[in-house]
C-alpha cells in the first residue's frame, strides 16, 4: 500500500498516435511519448533524473530504460524497467512516487509503448496469444488467451444469471466514450445487437466482446508537490495504491468470480482516505467486457452479481452515474499491449485538468484507475485528485 497521499504530482502528459503506426517502431513511440510529456510540463531533458519503462514485446531490449535514456542522451540517478502486465503502469507510479518522497529523485518520466499491430508476425502474435498457461496443465490443451476469459465469462454467467446483452452493454458504454475522443482508434457507435452479431471468437465472447491489438505509448512526468505548483500545468495529485496479486495460472484461482482487485481496491481507498461512493469517475482494464463487470463487483462499485444490470442502465456510458473509460478503453482506444493502462493515467489527468473538450465530464474531482495482468492474476489500483486531500 502506498501512503504517499497527495506528496507527488502528475504534471505532465503525453499519448502517441495508436491504431496501426509503423513507424517509429515501439523504441521511437517510447521516446516520442517521452519528448511530448516533458513539452506538456514545461520541463528539458535534463530535469530528469528517473525513467522507468516497459520492455515492449516488439522490439525487446536486455536493459530498457537505460536504452532509452541512451537514445534521449540522459543520464538519470535511477534507471528501471518493469513487467506485471496490464497492472505494470500502477507498479511503476507507485515505485517513482517511492523514490520522489525518499528523495532519490526529483523528477521521474513513466512512459511505456509497443507495436503489437505492425510490429508481430502473425506466427509471433500467435505464439504470443498461445504463451499464456502453465506450461504443464493448460498450455498442451492449446487454449489461448480469450479461452481462458471465456471461462471466466462463464463462471459469472453460471454463479449470477450474467447475459451476453450484458457484457455486450460494457462494448456499448465503452464505445459511446470513444465516439467523443478523437485520439480513438474505433469510433462508430455500436448497440448490444451489434455485438451479439460480431464474430464469435470463444463462447460466449463476440469479436466486439474483446479488446484491440494496436500501435502506441504514453508518458507521464511526476515531481513532488511542492514543485508542482511552480510548472505550467495544473498538477493532478496521486493520492494513494493499493496491489495484490490471486494467481498465476487461471487453473490455480481460487475464485474465477472474484479477483485481487477486492485487496488492491480497499489497500488503495485506505491509503487515499476516500471510497468507491466518492469516485467521479473510473478507468477499468477493460481486456474483455466480462472483466469489467467483475472490476466494478470487486471494487465496490456494485454488489457481487449487480454489475451487469449496472452497465446495462447505462450507469457506465456518458451522462451515467459512474463513467467508466472516458477514452474508450481498451474495447474501443486502442490496446498496445502491457502499456495500456498508462493510457488510462493520461485519460485521467485530462479530465482532472478539465481538458477533453466533448467528452469532459460535468463532475470530475477523484478519479480511480485500476489494472490488471495477466488472466485475473495480478491487480493494481491508484487514485487521483485535483486537490491533494
Amino acid at each position: 500500500m502506498s501512503r504517499a497521499r497527495g506528496t507527488v504530482a502528475i504534471v505532465g502528459i503525453a499519448d502517441t498516435p495508436v491504431g496501426v503506426v509503423p513507424r517509429p517502431g515501439a523504441t521511437g513511440l517510447c521516446i516520442d511519448a517521452i519528448l511530448g510529456a516533458l513539452a506538456d510540463a514545461g520541463l528539458p531533458k535534463d530535469a530528469v533524473d528517473g525513467l522507468v519503462t516497459l520492455n515492449p514485446t516488439a522490439e525487446p531490449y536486455t536493459y530498457h530504460a537505460e536504452a532509452i535514456a541512451e537514445s534521449l542522451g540522459l543520464a538519470p540517478s535511477w534507471c528501471w524497467s518493469t513487467l506485471t502486465g496490464g497492472s505494470s503502469a500502477i507498479g511503476a507510479l507507485q515505485q517513482a512516487v517511492h523514490a520522489i518522497d525518499a528523495g532519490a529523485c526529483e523528477v521521474v518520466v513513466i512512459a511505456m509503448a509497443d507495436s503489437l499491430r505492425s510490429g508481430l508476425t502473425r506466427e509471433a502474435a500467435v505464439a504470443m496469444q498461445a504463451s499464456t498457461g502453465h506450461p504443464q496443465f493448460e498450455r498442451p490443451y492449446g487454449a489461448p488467451v480469450v479461452a481462458h476469459y471465456a471461462l471466466i465469462a462463464r463462471a459469472h454467467m453460471h454463479e449470477y444469471g450474467t447475459t451476453p446483452e450484458q457484457f455486450a452493454a460494457v462494448a456499448v458504454a465503452t464505445r459511446a466514450h470513444a465516439a467523443r475522443n478523437p485520439a480513438a482508434q474505433m469510433r462508430t457507435p455500436i448497440a448490444v445487437d451489434d455485438v451479439l452479431a460480431s464474430r464469435p471468437i470463444a463462447d460466449p465472447l463476440k469479436l466486439l466482446d474483446c479488446s484491440l491489438v494496436s500501435d502506441g505509448g504514453a508518458a507521464l512526468v511526476l515531481t513532488s508537490a511542492v514543485r508542482a505548483r511552480d510548472l505550467r500545468r495544473p498538477p493532478v495529485y496521486f493520492l494513494g495504491a493499493g496491489a495484490a496479486v490471486g494467481h498465476e495460472h487461471v487453473s490455480q484461482a481460487r475464485s474465477l468470480t472474484t479477483s485481487a482487485a477486492v485487496e488492491s481496491g480497499r489497500r488503495a481507498y485506505a491509503a487515499a482516505g476516500a471510497g468507491p461512493r466518492e469516485i467521479d469517475f473510473a478507468q477499468l482494464y477493460d481486456c474483455f467486457t466480462p472483466v469489467v463487470l467483475i472490476e466494478l463487483e470487486d471494487l465496490g462499485f456494485c454488489a457481487k452479481g449487480e454489475a451487469g444490470a449496472f452497465v446495462a442502465a447505462g450507469h457506465t456510458a456518458p451522462g451515467g452515474r459512474l463513467p467508466v473509460n472516458t477514452h474508450g478503453g481498451l474495447l474501443s482506444h486502442a490496446h498496445s499491449g502491457h502499456p495500456s493502462t498508462l493510457f488510462a493515467i493520461t485519460e485521467t489527468v485530462r479530465q482532472l485538468r478539465g481538458e477533453c473538450g466533448e467528452r469532459q465530464l460535468a463532475r470530475a474531482e477523484l478519479a480511480l484507475v485500476h489494472g490488471q495482468g495477466g488472466v485475473l492474476s495480478s491487480h493494481a489500483t491508484a487514485i487521483f485528485g485535483r486537490a491533494p486531500r
